[in-house]
């Protein structure tokens, strides 16, 4: 039988599908001795799940609930398999990533502020919004309260099992799609990451959906929002640290940019911190992957990976193999 681990605070529904050679452990939150399981799955709060750490004995696999793994590795070691919830947030994190651009192309945050003011006329704000954000000073009949998604140029930071799925939610637009990934591919084309500064000039909106690695931290600096276009909009639905939060302030005060942020770095953002009262921003709390469907998704995830893993077959997400 196979003994694995999991938070005690998921709803033993969710594991129906679990296999039937498996054995649960349930771990709580406050756990203060040692526990010998096969197989963990960790609580998706990772300052949680690393209180428990110290009392788990015999783990060889780890399943995370989640596409980052980055704090699991120096956790556990080298010696165990380590497998993330490739697939699972696709849907929510795809779903925030279109409403956030919609969002900020709509101009949301600034009719919440005319909401609140109670003054109709207030919505004209908009146009001299319109202006300063993008530049263009044309004579324009009647004025522009929003700005359009459709056939706008999206780049893609980032083509895995999320990018893919912004990229089918953004179709109906008509926007013009350039990827970007580690490495390039030729169907569909994807560039490789060292062609980055060259495609940023022609980007409306830029979308980073890439994993956090070394070679990703900081990887949108000050050079890189100087090659922006005047009003483009980055997106981050990835990791905080892809961007330099330094550079990203100073080039939203200019009014350089805009962006919409579901992480920050550091995270969670303190209270004062100068990203709060920049212009042109719309944060949110790292929830992007948070519907009723996060560990549904995630636990069936979890559950065919131990099928396979019962089975003697390879593991389909693995980022770091047992040595």
């Amino acid at each position: 039988m196979l003994r694995v681990g999991y938070p005690a605070t998921l709803a033993s529904e969710l594991f129906a599908d679990f296999p039937a050679e498996v054995e649960l452990i349930s771990l709580p939150a406050e756990l203060d001795h040692g526990v010998e399981i096969d197989v963990w799955i960790p609580d998706p709060y990772p300052t949680r799940a690393m209180r428990i750490v110290p009392h788990l004995c015999g783990v060889r696999l780890v399943l995370s609930l989640m596409a980052g793994t980055e704090w699991i590795p120096d956790a556990m070691g080298p010696h165990v398999t380590i497998c993330n919830a490739r697939g699972a947030h696709n849907i929510s994190t795809a779903e925030w990533t279109l409403s956030a651009i919609l969002s900020m192309l709509k101009y949301y945050p600034l009719y919440s502020d005319v909401q609140r003011s109670g003054e109709w006329k207030q919505r004209f704000k908009a146009s001299a919004h319109y202006v300063a954000t993008t530049g263009d000073t044309r004579p324009l009949y009647p004025p522009v309260m929003l700005e359009e998604l459709t056939g706008k140029s999206v780049l893609l930071i980032g083509y895995g099992s999320i990018g893919k799925e912004i990229e089918r939610m953004l179709s109906p637009f008509h926007v013009e799609i350039t990827r970007v990934a580690r490495n390039a591919r030729s169907q569909p084309i994807v560039h490789a990451v060292g062609q980055l500064d060259g495609l940023l000039p022609h980007a409306q909106v830029i979308v980073l959906i890439l994993p956090s690695t070394p070679e990703s931290r900081k990887l949108i600096g000050a050079d890189q929002f100087a090659l922006m276009q005047q009003g483009a909009l980055l997106v981050n639905a990835a990791r905080g640290p892809i961007v330099d939060t330094n550079a990203l302030v100073a080039a939203l005060n200019a009014r350089k940019i805009r962006a919409a942020l579901d992480v920050t770095d550091p995270e969670p953002l303190p209270m004062g911190h100068p990203l709060w009262s920049c212009p042109n921003l719309l944060i949110t709390p790292h929830v992007a992957g948070s519907s009723p469907q996060f560990a549904v998704r995630a636990l069936q995830v979890v559950a065919d990976e131990l099928r396979r893993y019962l089975a003697g077959e390879p593991l389909r997400n693995v980022v770091q193999a047992a040595v």
